[in-house]
């Protein structure tokens, strides 16, 4: 189900001014129903953007900004299934003719508290559906669009944990190192026929994934017998900042990175972690 695109309207959440060079462009956001993938969303729509949000459920901000005149269609869609990415795209295509930017967003993280043997084959599938063919198969489909605009970009939403492995995470680590692997391949692929292909790695960011009832710091809290608040500021006392990522702040490198003042970056990857990763 989808909900009507109105007409491009002059300005998406009503704050900011159109960036140069992306006003009208068609941007698809996956797993734009909340948390980073609505900071995407909404940092587009005040980009000048056409936005394409899929979520697998409605949710009560994406369809405010549909009741608001936003450039956006909601499109509720499993992302998880294998026709699920190439419909959404397909939506796209319908509503805008083309495709010209993607942004690979949707994942998904549990906590592996009872250590490694716990994780079973069907909790491998699960990981490595969500965080990677999801991407792989949005890719897949919205390729030839991007490759028709002869400007087009891929940003996918990565993780911190593909390079800083974790026992906890084991399952997603490996498929969000996947991920970044893949786009770094795709990006020499593509990057001579005009598409640019970058990752934006996270590490913890403020929001119901972490903070959220039933989320990260919850279910591990509850793991070893302490408070979700307590876990959660371990993890904030791992970076020099001191603090979670917002999620702002990832959505606005998505910008930049799709936008003309990157248009010689490819291939990169940007962690986003307030200095939690040694690496140079």
């Amino acid at each position: 189900m989808t909900s009507p695109a109105p007409a491009p309207a002059p300005s998406g959440t009503g704050s900011g001014d159109a960036a140069p060079g992306l006003a009208g462009r068609t941007v698809v956001v996956t797993g734009a129903g909340r948390g980073i993938g609505l900071a995407i969303t909404e940092a587009f729509l005040a980009a000048g953007c056409q936005v394409v949000a899929g979520s697998r459920t409605r949710t009560e901000a994406l369809d405010a900004h549909v009741a608001r005149g936003a450039a956006l269609t909601v499109t509720e869609v499993d992302l998880a299934t294998p026709e699920g990415p190439a419909a959404l795209i397909a939506e796209a295509v319908a509503r805008h003719g083309g495709v010209d930017v993607l942004i690979n967003n949707v994942g998904a993280v549990r906590p592996r508290v009872d250590g490694f043997l716990s994780v079973t084959d069907r909790d491998w599938d699960w990981t490595l559906t969500v965080n990677l063919m999801s991407a792989v198969r949005a890719t897949r489909a919205a390729l030839p669009h991007l490759l028709a605009s002869g400007d087009g970009r891929i940003i996918a939403v990565s993780s911190v944990n593909s390079r800083l492995p974790d026992p906890l995470v084991i399952d997603y680590g490996a498929a969000k190192a996947a991920l970044t692997n893949f786009c770094k391949a795709l990006s020499k692929e593509v990057g001579p026929r005009g598409v640019r292909v970058n990752t934006i790695g996270p590490g913890p960011v403020e929001t119901a994934l972490w903070r959220g009832a039933g989320g990260f710091a919850a279910t591990v809290g509850q793991s070893r017998g302490v408070d979700a608040d307590d876990v959660a500021r371990a993890a904030e006392a791992g970076s020099a900042t001191g603090r979670f990522t917002r999620p702002a702040e990832v959505a606005d490198l998505a910008v930049f990175l799709a936008g003309p003042g990157a248009a010689n970056i490819t291939g990169a990857d940007f962690v986003v972690d307030g200095g939690l990763v040694d690496s140079l």
